[in-house]
């Protein structure tokens, strides 16, 4: 296998495929998908790269791209490469002061910007900035600022490189490009402090793309993936880019809160995902079994005892299934399975690749047991990406999977850290020396800040170490496990679980309000706002049974012992990050009040 240098991999893609399609795209005004060929891809990546050359965008420079899935993201992204620029990517959902902070510390000059609110956001920034120079916009729709004089739309910014002397710049460049260039900077999420940038280098994505070909000889160039996180989370930028380096084709979900849409006008044959979108799917299925006939319900989890008793006691440990179990299966798989598969747009699924959070054994065990091929891991952007991820057979249920050849991975003894050493492990952090001091071992083990233990070459995650509670009894608790194993009721739809120096553990829960009310209203209850739904010793009671229900495993010192129910979601750059994680202290600080009452005799 070929591993092309960023530089040129979608050129040499595009002289093997040509016409064949790359990239496609949804129209918002027609509804229609657009296609791009490997030959127009490659063509749009060598004008953007031009432009940049033109624009005085020099060798290793950062530029950032603000913006959610968009084709001109990819076509920013290797332009940039060919010129041996850095790319910094930036979550659309970023606030200005986020955005400010990267900008800043990353010194960047020229920021790619996608929407309107991109656009404001970053105008916004550039006013008040000593650094930042100049936006470019990516959709056409965009209205520019009547006091900005400066930004530049990027269609108009791709005539800037039809001349001679930008062509020579960017051949140059792309000769002398090497693996040891910086690639990427990619901003960690930032739970307990300010965000760190990841560097990245080209030598750490061309080693992720070495050893998934030892791992994945099912991703061909026939496939159809569906890009739908964001492009900034190391997860879908180094699977996308995997993609590409395979020849496998790119639907762009622009809008996430389209997917279930675009999901049934693509029907992808992959999706790399986060557990939260598979607990959402998981709760669904089985709010839909609850509303059919007796005779129904009962068929269905008829074909779902099946298909776990196949795929999990026998297919995955590789002994042969009876052959009436076999028989049964298949014709479930032909039915039941292929109705609720098409149903979500995921019945030519072949790989369906999960990580960024822990996912309960309760929805995987689900997922597998329906035929849906969700494949299990664990990396982080210090990584790139993967760590370990489930093989096709012998998967652990509980782990995260079977270590990544060429990578090294070992357990302190002293925390039970998990501990990470090979080519795909980040060079350090952008400015920050004395993070790269604590974050590396001094033999060179990356320090992941996860506990976790290894059994062989399979990994098992068990919490963020920071994130680990020590009760006023001397008890440990791992919160984001009681949250796991509440995170997929139809109920809840978020859970901060309390409990570090306190006497038992409680939890502020958003509940999952659509559910709720239309639980209200089939039992009768009117309320006339929801924070007097909230207080109803009937809704109550109703979340008190459901916790019950998810922690009756758990331990006594785990058990969730009193909770308050919240009328407003954790929301993305306040208590969550970009990748949905919560941000305890700020939750803690915000609800310190809400908190207390609970622990009040």
């Amino acid at each position: 296998m070929i591993y092309y240098h960023y530089a040129e991999l979608i050129h040499r893609q595009a002289e093997k495929y040509g016409s064949r399609m790359a990239l496609q795209y949804r129209d918002d005004t027609t509804g229609k998908w657009l296609k791009i060929s490997w030959r127009a891809f490659s063509d749009k990546v060598m004008l953007t790269a031009k432009a940049m050359a033109e624009f005085g965008i020099g060798v290793q420079e950062n530029i950032g791209i603000y913006s959610q899935n968009m084709p001109q993201c990819f076509y920013t992204d290797f332009g940039a490469y060919a010129n041996r620029v850095v790319s910094i990517p930036m979550y659309a959902t970023n606030s200005p002061q986020q955005i400010e902070y990267v900008v800043n510390d990353a010194s960047i000059q020229v920021l790619f910007v996608g929407e309107q609110l991109q656009y404001n956001n970053a105008f916004k920034v550039q006013k008040n900035s000593t650094v930042l120079k100049r936006l470019i916009v990516f959709d056409p729709q965009v209205k520019l600022n009547p006091e900005d004089k400066t930004s530049i739309y990027f269609d108009d910014f791709l005539r800037l490189g039809d001349t001679a002397n930008a062509e020579a710049t960017v051949k140059i460049r792309m000769h002398e490009a090497t693996v040891d260039d910086l690639a990427t900077i990619i901003y960690t999420s930032g739970t307990t402090g300010e965000p760190k940038g990841v560097m990245l280098h080209h030598s750490n994505y061309l080693q992720a793309m070495h050893i998934h070909d030892l791992r994945m000889p099912m991703v061909t160039d026939k496939q159809l993936s569906m890009c739908f996180l964001p492009l900034t989370h190391i997860f879908e930028k180094g699977w996308s880019y995997y993609c590409l380096h395979k020849g496998v084709t790119i639907a762009i979900n622009r809008d996430p809160k389209m997917i279930r849409q675009t999901l049934l006008e693509v029907r992808p044959t992959m999706m790399c995902n986060v557990p939260r979108f598979w607990e959402k799917v998981y709760a669904g299925v089985c709010e839909k079994i609850q509303s059919f006939p007796a005779p129904i319900q009962r068929i269905f989890k008829d074909a779902i005892r099946t298909g776990h008793a196949y795929n999990l006691e026998y297919k995955n440990k590789s002994i042969p299934a009876p052959g009436f179990l076999k028989l049964k299966f298949e014709v479930y798989n032909k039915t039941v399975f292929t109705l609720l598969k098409r149903v979500l747009g995921l019945e030519k699924g072949i790989f369906f690749p999960v990580a960024g959070a822990p996912l309960s054994d309760t929805v995987n065990e689900f997922l597998q047991s329906v035929n849906i091929p969700i494949v299990y891991g664990y990396g982080l952007s210090e990584t790139t990406a993967t760590v370990s991820f489930y093989p096709a057979t012998g998967f652990r249920p509980g782990s995260v999977g079977k270590v990544m050849p060429e990578v090294e991975v070992r357990i302190d003894p002293t925390n039970n850290e998990i501990l990470v050493k090979g080519k795909t492990v980040m060079s350090g952090y952008y400015n920050k020396p004395e993070e790269n001091q604590k974050a590396f071992t001094p033999d060179g083990f990356f320090r992941t800040g996860d506990a976790g233990s290894l059994d062989g070459d399979v990994l098992f995650f068990t919490e963020r170490i920071k994130d680990l509670y020590k009760t006023s009894n001397g008890k440990y608790i791992a919160p984001q496990a009681i949250e796991m194993a509440m995170g997929h009721d139809k109920y809840i739809e978020q859970i901060a679980v309390i409990g570090d120096q306190r006497k038992f553990v409680s939890a502020l829960i958003v509940p999952d309000y659509p559910a709720l009310e239309a639980y209200a209203e089939e039992k009768g209850w009117v309320f006339n706002s929801r924070e007097e739904m909230l207080k109803s010793p009937d809704i109550i009671h109703l979340i008190s049974a459901h916790i019950e229900e998810h922690q009756k495993n758990l331990a006594p010192f785990e058990q969730i012992k009193r909770f308050t129910l919240l009328p407003e979601p954790f929301a993305l750059g306040c208590e969550l990050t970009d990748t949905l994680k919560l941000r305890r202290p700020v939750i803690l600080q915000k609800y310190a009040d809400v908190i207390e009452k609970m622990y009040e005799e």
